[in-house]
């Protein structure tokens, strides 16, 4: 029999890596367990492998995951573990190529891969959504629609927004089952800069993100239905923009920054400090920010970059925001100081009602975005979106 492995320490541990990246990547692939969409010793298995800090051995451990998880489905009989083990798939790819530098050709493969999962995924697991997309400058936009169980229409539309690296698929585990399972339906969708319409038609990020939004909102309010009170949830970079959408877009009822970026050009200026030190590029914490700087803004400088997301502040707009706020905030976001929070709300002058919750460290909740904590922002949200328009 095999002996147990030996403990390195007396105690448990909090963190993965002590590189940060790697710690959060792999934090974020676990957030999709309670979705269906991670178990927690397949990716214990997986990171075992990886050396701290080497985004190929990363990308090799995890598309072998993913490779493996498709390879048992055949032999399974369950239609639901199918959809499942599909989801899951789904998950590891994405994670998978996440690190690699973005012109890396396995990262087309991967991306191939995890749509093709998603979408088995949620036919064989029976789960109800519409893909769509809408004309948008010299591409198209992205969206899945998930309607909610009987009555959905009764109750505010959530509409969620990814952020600096988010995708498309990856938005349903982060709340529209949870939603369903609450009697919500959600409408996700991917801007310029994100996720497929970043690869396909190579729409970068922009400001002005109520434009998109509205292109979107429009869309599904002549094509489905329009609702009485709509909640925009914006996730990481999405705390820029929801809260810019709610200044402009008076159909937004409430708006939820998780966390929020009131200054993404003072974040942005940090790394750029580092961008000509060959030792800090070894970093994955600082290369992979800058190579996702340069390929979502199409921008060939870090001193372009934060010229450019100089713009990306809510200073001048959001005393404009005239609909009910909340914001979550982590203790220890690595990205966002706590700071930019309070910036915010003081600049909410006319907001409806501002609110924000803050994270701790013993709560679980204090990395950026809490992730690993999703029970416990979930259920925050969800009890403001009742308080609010029940």
């Amino acid at each position: 029999m095999d002996q147990p492995a030996q403990l390195l320490t007396d105690t448990g541990t909090s963190h993965f890596f002590k590189n940060q990246t790697f710690h959060f990547q792999t934090l974020r692939a676990l957030n999709d367990i309670a979705a269906g969409g991670a178990d927690l010793n397949e990716v214990l298995m997986a990171i075992s492998q990886v050396t701290d800090g080497d985004s190929n051995g990363w990308y090799e451990a995890y598309s072998a995951l993913a490779t493996r998880t498709e390879d048992r489905i055949p032999t399974c009989a369950d239609p639901l573990s199918c959809g499942q083990s599909w989801l899951r798939a789904h998950n590891y790819w994405r994670t998978a190529e996440f690190l690699l530098a973005p012109q890396d050709p396995r990262r087309t493969l991967a991306w191939d891969r995890q749509i093709a999962a998603f979408d088995k995924g949620m036919e064989r697991a029976g789960i109800a959504h519409q893909r769509f997309t809408v004309p948008y400058e010299s591409g198209k936009l992205r969206g899945i629609f998930y309607p909610g169980p009987e009555g959905w229409q009764k109750k505010p539309l959530i509409v969620l927004c990814g952020g600096y690296d988010s995708t498309l698929e990856e938005l349903y585990f982060v709340i529209a089952k949870a939603a369903y399972d609450r009697g919500y339906a959600v409408l996700t969708y991917e801007g310029p800069g994100q996720g497929g319409v970043l690869r396909q038609y190579g729409l970068k990020f922009t400001p002005e993100w109520e434009k998109p939004t509205g292109a979107v909102l429009d869309y599904f309010e002549t094509t489905y239905f329009k609702p009485e009170k709509t909640v925009l949830i914006g996730m990481s970079l999405g705390g820029y923009f929801a809260p810019r959408v709610a200044a402009f877009d008076k159909r937004i009822s409430g708006v939820v920054a998780y966390d929020v970026f009131f200054d993404a050009g003072s974040i942005a200026q940090r790394y750029a400090t580092h961008a000509g030190n060959p030792e800090a590029l070894n970093n994955p914490d600082i290369k992979w920010a800058i190579d996702n700087a340069l390929w979502t803004l199409g921008v060939s400088s870090m001193e372009e970059a934060v010229k450019t997301l100089s713009a990306y502040s809510l200073a001048g707009v959001a005393g404009n925001i005239t609909a009910d706020v909340l914001t979550l905030v982590g203790e220890r976001d690595h990205f966002i100081p706590t700071t930019q929070a309070e910036d915010f709300s003081k600049a909410c002058i006319r907001a409806k009602s501002v609110e924000t919750v803050v994270y701790d460290v013993p709560s679980g909740g204090a990395e950026h975005c809490q992730l690993g904590a999703q029970t416990l922002w979930h259920a925050d949200v969800f009890s403001w979106i009742v308080r609010k328009f029940s």
